[in-house]
Formats: C-alpha cells, structure tokens, sequence
C-alpha cells in the first residue's frame, strides 16, 4: 500500500487520447502541460465491484464543482462522501457573480462543454424550481463604456441618450452594445444555488458531508482504496474526485503533475433603497476612473434585489484557510467608485453595502480546466482550473 501525501512522479505518457465532444464523467479533459486526455466510457469507476454493488465515492472540495459531481453521482446511485474543509460554498461558489453564457466559449477546448452546461442549468432549474430556490433567470447582457465624473459632476443624467442603456444607467455611459440575449446569457445566485444542489443531494441521494481536511490518499496497487482526513478519520472508498479548487496546488501529489494558480477577484454586493428599478441586465463595463488605467468590472442585478459588482483581480498565493480570505481596501473602495458611476441608485445613501468580499478562482497555464482520471492512479480523478466558468 502506498500513502499519497507528498509529491509523487507519475508517468503519463500512454494515457493520453484526442478529446471528442460533450465530455461526461468519466469521459473526461486532463489538461497539463498542453496536452489533453480522455478515459474510456466503457471503463467502470471501480471494476473490482460487481455491477449491483453501490460504488463508494468520496468527493473532496464542498465548492461547486465537487457538490455537482456529488449530486450527479448519487443520483446514479453511487454512495457519495463529501469532505468539505471549512463549509459549502464558503469560497469562490459563494461569492461569484453565478453569470452563465451559452457561446463564449465558442472557438476554444471547452466550447462544447459550456454549451452542455448552459443547456444543463436550464434543465436543472426546472428541475428544482431554480427561479424560486436559487434565482435562475435568463437576462440581457450588454457592453458599456462607464466613465468616473468628477465630484462636482452630479449622477443621474446618462450622456449617451441611448435607448439600448436601462433607465437606471445613468452615470456617464456610451457605446452600448448587446452581448447576450436572454437565449444566451442567464445567472443563478451561486451560494444559493451550490446550497440547493447539496441540500437536494443529501434529502433525496443520501449524500452524507463530512466536514475534515484532506490529509492523505491511500492507494494499493496503483488503485485509490481510501481518503484520510485530519485527525485519523479514513474513508473507505472506491474512488475519489479532488475538486479542490485554488488549494489543488496545496496537495503535492497534484501540484507535481500541474500548476494550478489561485486569481484573487474582489467583489462588493449593495442593497438599493429601489431595487424595483433595476432592470434584468447585466452590464460588462470599460470603466474609466480619474487618474487611473481603464479597467473592466462587471454589475449583476439579482433576483434578490441586490447588486453584485465585482473586479479588481490579481494573482496572490492562496490562503492555506478559506475563512482568511479578506479584500483590499483599495480594491473594494474602486468597485464602490464603478457602482457610483454606474448609477445614482447603486451611491452611498442610496444602497447598503451588504457584503465586502475576495475569492480566488483557480487558473491554469493554459486556461483549459483539469478534469479526468490521475495518470497512474486508477479510481482517482481531479476537476480543478475552471476559473471564472465555475458556476457555468
């Protein structure tokens, strides 16, 4: 038997094939060093079991990539573990815009994927009633030039005269371009949405969650054969998903084999004193502040009557605890500036700053995801690098 804790040299060279289109676990993306692998569909996750037999899987990393993959697995009918460090969603699912596009993908390695995804959050929403219980809905997307006015510069009179730009736009705005329509562009609120998914998962599944830190994985004969948490706690199992988000490079026997960096994202969520006058847009903005560089947040009106901003992005070093993730004050104090310039309705005195917050997103080099069985490790699989697509 062998322990997993530490970087291991796996060789990987055999297990690559070309990709096909619409991947579905386990028919899956490895992505390092620029090359991409495929495991077989006609391979079982564990085909040491006989086919009645309910396949133990644990999933590690309480995001939403691993509460999918949890709830997709038990729906099949596997007996699902989910180990979650600190709490569900407490990172990037929580504080994400939960933005979702149809075709911005198109053209690159995951076209065909964020097209099934997109189609699939629609099919889900029907599912569990996703416009009550998380704030499923389609909307337009547009593309504006914001620029910051001066002190003396009153808000509430929008230059461009546009029809294109909604009536609560009225900071000094041009060139509105639609980008989405409400056939291609849509958001969920994401914590809500991670939380519904788990919640399902657990009441209808049987999913169980352990809250534990990943410690170790225990394999013997080259096959995964249980997880050991913080602790001593060891969790049985036939396989094991590491959807550990911008910790991957935190468990050596990953960051061995691929670099994954952690994009710190800052956000603000404000409360308007009228959210009945913010429309169902979402605004990609070029934002030009005085004195500064132009810079390009994004605003997302939700369902709930907030508004989500968010911005000001920079590759940092990842926290080893979640919970220690705080914002800069400049950076937070800039996205306070784009609300204001965007609308009189999103300035101080007009909204409540109900949440001032960072995430890290976890990137890769090339910008593809990493997802699919561990060269050399049967039964082990990884989903990581989704970036700013995580929620789609």
């Amino acid at each position: 038997m062998a322990v997993i804790s530490s970087a291991a040299v796996i060789s990987s060279a055999s297990l690559f094939r070309p990709i096909r289109k619409y991947p579905t676990l386990p028919d899956l993306v490895i992505s390092a060093t620029s090359i991409r692998c495929l495991s077989s569909l006609s391979q079982p996750m564990d085909d040491r079991q006989q086919p009645e037999s309910k396949k133990r899987v644990v999933v590690c990393g309480g995001g939403i990539i691993g509460v999918c993959t949890a709830y997709f697995l038990a729906k099949k009918g596997a007996a699902v573990t989910l180990v979650e460090k600190s709490s569900v969603a407490c990172a990037a699912s929580g504080k994400a815009g939960g933005f979702l596009a149809l075709d911005w993908c198109d053209g690159g390695p995951v076209e065909s994927l964020a097209r099934a995804s997109f189609n699939l959050h629609r099919s889900l929403s029907e599912e569990l009633n996703g416009p009550n219980s998380y704030g499923y809905r389609p909307l337009t997307t547009l593309s504006i030039t914001v620029t910051e006015s001066g002190p003396s510069s009153p808000s509430g009179s929008k230059s461009s005269g546009d029809s294109t730009i909604p009536s609560w736009v009225d900071g000094a705005t041009r060139g509105p371009r639609t980008i989405g329509t409400t056939q291609t562009t849509a958001q969920v609120h994401p914590q809500l949405f991670t939380r519904t998914l788990l919640n399902t998962a657990v009441e209808k599944y049987g999913v169980e969650v352990v809250i534990g830190k990943l410690e170790q994985l225990r394999v013997e004969e080259g096959r995964v054969g249980s997880v050991v948490l913080e602790g001593g706690r060891v969790i049985e199992s036939d396989s094991v998903v590491l959807s550990l988000g911008p910790w991957t490079g935190k468990f050596e026997m990953l960051a061995s084999m691929f670099r994954v960096s952690g994009l710190k994202a800052h956000s603000i969520v404000l409360e308007p004193k009228d959210p009945g006058a913010i429309t169902l847009h979402a605004l990609f903005l070029s934002f030009h502040p005085q004195g500064g560089k132009a810079m390009d947040p994004e605003v997302y009106p939700r369902p709930t009557g907030e508004v989500y901003i968010c911005g000001m992005s920079a590759e940092e070093e990842v926290p080893d605890d979640p919970e220690q993730i705080v914002g800069n004050p400049a950076s937070i104090a800039m996205l306070k500036r784009v609300g204001k310039s965007v609308s009189s309705h999103l300035r101080e005195g007009e909204a409540r700053v109900k949440a001032e917050q960072a995430c890290f997103l976890p990137c890769t080099d090339d910008g593809v995801p990493i997802i699919g069985e561990v060269p050399g490790m049967k039964g082990c699989y990884v989903a990581t690098g989704h970036s700013c697509w995580g929620i789609l």
